[in-house]
């Protein structure tokens, strides 16, 4: 049995699972991307302490802290969390695990695009990660779907490979930090395109182009998709867990969802800046309290 068992190994998790080693809980972190999303962001700029480091750097040095502190860390993916008389019963498709508490640090996953042909070409020039797969288009045009400053964080890592990287987002203005906005003015071979949508792509065996609703018709070998994220949360919502509108996991002030025992923390909550310096934070305060609940 353990006094808690954390579901995501994302940094909210892993922080959770530091501050729980701490307070000498027994505590099992179950997720199934080691270090979570931000393993694939190029650069991270504003974690404090570190000036410039990748995302995958940062994952690993909370990760490793973790470990040091004893937190058990197994990597498969939670199908299940169940409610029991002493606790919580978590399963995975081999394993099940017993727990006095739990906590949600699941994150979220990539909001697809929904314009004819995205989901057929997906892998065949379409992609919703820079990071990964930039380098397959060296000396190629592409466009970056998106106005978030991840995108144009993404769009300025497609720019060190592709010819020319086009910016499509449907605003009037892109929602990045400033520094990401001059340092996307700065480079040379990225172009932006306001007030347009994806009508459809098109191509044989790989992406060749798209047609946007404005009438223009773009020649491209690739795109690249960053239009947000949809909280991972059907585990949770099986158990019971309250959600917002957004699909979100509602908690207190005290990382507490309406379920007893159950705490939440980072992106897949209702809290409403998405960083990881904000996501680790919250899982070092589900983690407090969850050990003031096993005390009371």
């Amino acid at each position: 049995m353990y006094d808690l068992i954390i579901v995501g190994s994302g940094v909210a998790g892993l922080g959770a699972a530091i501050y729980a080693r701490r307070f000498e809980m027994k505590v099992l972190v179950i997720g199934d991307l080691e270090g979570g999303t931000i393993t694939l962001t190029h650069l991270v700029e504003n974690y404090p302490g570190f000036e410039s480091l990748s995302g995958l750097e940062l994952a690993q040095n909370i990760l490793k802290h973790a470990k040091k502190l004893g937190a058990e860390i197994k990597s498969a993916a939670v199908t299940k969390v169940e409610k029991t008389k002493n606790g919580f019963l978590v399963k995975t498709a081999n394993e099940e695990f017993e727990s006095k508490t739990v906590i949600f640090a699941t994150g979220t996953e990539h909001r697809k695009l929904e314009a004819k042909g995205a989901a057929e070409f997906e892998n065949k020039g379409v992609s919703y990660c820079a990071t990964c797969d930039a380098p397959f288009f060296k000396t190629k045009n592409v466009a970056l779907v998106g106005g978030s400053d991840s995108a144009v964080k993404e769009s300025l890592i497609a720019a060190q490979h592709a010819t020319k990287v086009t910016i499509l987002y449907r605003g009037e203005k892109l929602r990045a930090e400033p520094i990401n906005i001059r340092r996307m003015e700065a480079a040379e071979n990225i172009e932006t395109k306001c007030c347009v949508n994806i009508e459809k792509i098109y191509g044989n065996e790989k992406v060749e182009g798209v047609k946007l609703d404005n009438g223009e018709d773009l020649k491209l070998d690739g795109i690249f998709i960053e239009i947000g994220r949809l909280p991972r949360n059907e585990i949770a919502k099986d158990l019971g867990v309250e959600l917002n509108e957004k699909g979100e996991i509602k908690i207190t002030r005290f990382a507490e969802t309406n379920v007893t025992g159950v705490f939440a923390a980072g992106d897949v909550t209702d809290a409403d800046w998405k960083q990881a310096v904000t996501g680790v934070a919250e899982g070092a305060h589900a983690a407090n309290q969850a050990f003031e609940y096993l005390q009371k």
